[in-house]
């Protein structure tokens, strides 16, 4: 597993943790909060998920 690879599943991560904290109350996007919502749970538990089993094919020397 390279370190490009690990660093973009940590970015996706991250990307979906600042989803779930972003106000869109009084934006446009207001209307659309929950899904808006539900997606970036979603994408933070994936992406927690593939990094978590990643790293345990790694210990286990299993690339």
């Amino acid at each position: 597993m390279s370190n490009t690879n690990v660093l973009t599943l940590i970015g996706a991560l991250l990307a979906g943790y600042f989803l779930l904290g972003l106000p869109l109350g009084g934006t446009f996007l207001a209307p659309f909060a929950p899904a808006i919502n539900i997606i970036a749970i979603l994408t933070v538990l994936v992406f927690a998920a593939v990094l978590i089993y990643k790293g345990i094919l790694n210990l286990l020397g299993k690339h």
